[in-house]
């Protein structure tokens, strides 16, 4: 009497078994994660290197990055969503952006988007005025800031206009320093000099030996 044998389709489960284990690992390798990109300015335009940017959602802290030297940035590994984004730097005020949107496998650009004003708490502020000998505003002269060695040689460091009101203003680091001021209107100039004792807001006005009858 033979024996029969019954045959058991193991190879095509295997086979389905193996299928399916690889889409799965296929799934695994293709995240759906994005990103976010752009640079980090000063109100002036310049880079603004070492801030810290954090990507933000419901209130939490999730990512955050550091801008290299010419003030870039990119954060990887983002879920697709709406996120909110906090930059912060030495010597300026933090500044936000809400409803970035991230897409899926897309790394967002902002570009030249981010700008920082300075901390007006963290500079020297030096405000002024120029005036006519009789006391009127001189509008448009040119100021010129130099900052003063402890050898006596001088540095120009920074230029501007008076307003139509003739006033002007510098911003400088919050540090101790000595400066001179010097206005000119036509040919006529005169400076001042000011010590500093660091960060806070100091105040000059220049008077030009120039009556606003001759100008």
């Amino acid at each position: 009497m033979s024996a029969s044998v019954s045959w058991i389709p193991v190879k095509p489960f295997l086979l389905g078994l193996v299928v399916i284990i690889a889409a799965a690992g296929l799934a695994i390798a293709q995240p759906s994660a994005g990103g976010v990109k752009g640079k980090v300015r000063a109100s002036n335009g310049s880079a603004i290197g070492n801030a810290s940017i954090t990507v933000t959602k419901d209130g939490n802290d999730l990512k955050s990055a550091t801008s290299s030297s010419d003030g870039s940035f990119q954060i990887n590994g983002i879920e697709p969503g709406f996120y909110g984004l906090r930059v912060e730097a030495s010597g300026y005020a933090s500044g936000s952006l809400f409803s970035v949107e991230v897409k899926k496998n897309k790394v967002r650009d902002l570009g030249d988007k981010l700008f920082l004003r300075p901390d007006q708490g963290s500079l020297v502020i030096l405000r002024g005025s120029v005036f006519f000998k009789e006391g009127t505003s001189v509008t448009g002269a040119k100021l010129a800031l130099e900052r003063i060695n402890s050898d006596g040689t001088a540095k120009e460091i920074a230029s501007t206009y008076s307003s139509v009101s003739g006033e002007f203003i510098f911003r400088q680091p919050g540090e101790a320093a000595k400066y001179r001021v010097t206005a000119k209107y036509g040919k006529v100039k005169n400076s001042k000099e000011i010590a500093v004792e660091g960060a806070a807001v100091y105040r000059l006005a220049i008077t030009l030996d120039l009556s606003s009858t001759e100008k």
